[in-house]
């Protein structure tokens, strides 16, 4: 009997879990890919040519919000859990809503889900967003580079356009441009694109896989959200968090990169008192005996410097670490109090899907996040940051979204770069790494 299936998903792990494990299975019938944690998107079709023959008129799109209509007409036998960045609160409370339909809850695991790769494969995963999971992959990459190895950068999917690219080729950053990407897209290419770097993304992972094996030594997943890699890594790293204690056992699937680790990087060191770090370091081996641990920073800078005659600035955090990453703040707020600059609270001066923004995140703090995901939004977030009565912006984005907003006050860019303060090194880490993979792989 042919099994009838919802996909609850965030326009990333949903896809790929369909591709691997549902696209040509007789055995199922996908009904809709059932989404989270995204707003301001339209209703779409995953098509036809990425669905497979058993789809000729591809798979609806939905909202989360369809479960229980669904779950009477048409019907379905199983929800299949397939995203990420949740406490162990939310996973009960989707749990409970798919069991009372009379429908089963299922979470596909490494064995189902992790691709193989031809080349050696190193991930970078973390218990939640926001802990610093790309500064980290970038760091890994320039090592890897500087021992003259060819790195292909494999970005976690966020097709949030309405057209789905099955692969993603990053070289330029007019690449950047011709997919209409969105400002979440460009946080997670740019700063890359900008070291010379080629990454990969798209919505079809085994052939992402196969592309990026042609024109690299060593592949490196850069992961998303806190979600766990879709290739299988010859070395597994996740970047805990200082800053946020706890959760690394709070969130899922967080707390599965942490156990499943062969290294832990604790970020965000110096925003915690020494007590609390070693707390959540001891915690983390006795989680995890077998992984190594590092101590690092991120360490927080104005590319262009002091900005001089700028008292008072309005802040642009990442959106998805003040969002569903739960964090008040970010760089941008850590840059600002850094330089002695006062931040104005953007709050009252909302508008629009930024106003909402604000009443459903309730947690975010006097900083605006960069959404983007639409023309709304970006119009939106150019008429909150001119209304806030600053004197800069400051924008701890990696994207410069100055390209795709008029702002009426200068803008001044935050970067951060990890260093590691106790444990072992980046160079140490890649040392690691590349014994490792010399057991299985020729380079």
């Amino acid at each position: 009997m042919v099994k009838r299936v919802v996909i609850l998903g965030a326009s990333g792990r949903d896809f790929h879990n369909f591709n691997v494990y549902f696209r040509d299975n007789p055995e199922y019938r996908v009904v809709a890919f059932l989404q989270t944690q995204i707003k301001g998107l339209s209703t779409r079709v995953y098509p036809p040519e990425l669905a497979g023959s058993l789809y000729p008129n591809g798979i609806p799109i939905l909202g989360i919000g369809y479960l229980e209509r669904l779950a009477e007409n048409p019907g379905f036998d199983e929800a299949v859990l397939s995203y990420s960045d949740l406490t162990f609160q939310e996973l009960g409370e989707v749990v409970s809503r798919v069991l009372k339909t009379g429908a089963s809850f299922r979470i596909l695991g490494f064995k189902d889900t992790m691709l193989e790769s031809i080349k050696p494969v190193i991930a970078v995963t973390g218990v939640k967003t926001g802990v610093g999971k790309s500064s980290v992959s970038r760091e890994i990459a320039l090592e890897l580079r500087s021992r003259g190895l060819r790195v292909g950068i494999v970005r976690h999917p966020m097709p949030y356009g309405d057209v789905f690219y099955p692969v993603q080729r990053f070289e330029k950053p007019e690449d950047l441009d011709k997919y209409g990407l969105t400002i979440e897209e460009r946080e997670e290419y740019e700063h890359y694109v900008k070291r010379g770097f080629t990454v990969f993304a798209g919505v079809d992972y085994g052939r992402i896989l196969r592309e990026a094996e042609k024109s690299s030594d060593v592949i490196l997943w850069d992961g998303g959200n806190n979600d766990f890699p879709f290739y299988k890594p010859d070395f597994y790293i996740t970047v805990a968090d200082a800053m946020r204690p706890g959760l690394e056992t709070s969130a899922f699937p967080g707390m599965v990169n942490l156990l499943a680790a062969d290294h832990v990087i604790v970020n965000k060191a110096d925003q915690a008192s020494r007590e609390v770090l070693e707390s959540l370091v001891d915690k983390i081996k006795k989680l995890n005996p077998k992984a190594g641990v590092s101590i690092a920073v991120s360490e927080v800078f104005i590319e262009e410097g002091e900005p001089k005659g700028v008292k008072r600035v309005v802040v642009v955090e990442d959106a998805p670490t003040v969002t569903h990453g739960g964090a008040s703040y970010a760089a941008g707020y850590v840059a600002a109090k850094k330089y002695g600059l006062e931040v104005v609270d953007p709050r009252e001066y909302a508008k629009g899907s930024i106003k909402r923004v604000y009443e459903e995140f309730k947690g975010i703090g006097p900083v605006i996040p960069s959404m983007g995901y639409n023309q709304e939004q970006l119009r939106d977030l150019e008429e909150t940051l001119n209304a806030v009565p600053a004197d800069a912006v400051l924008l701890a984005t990696p994207s410069d979204i100055t390209r795709l907003i008029k702002l009426n006050k200068p803008a001044f860019h935050v970067s951060f770069r990890v260093k590691i303060l106790e444990g072992p090194s980046f160079k140490e880490i890649v040392d690691m790494f590349l014994e490792k993979a010399s057991k299985k792989y020729v380079f």
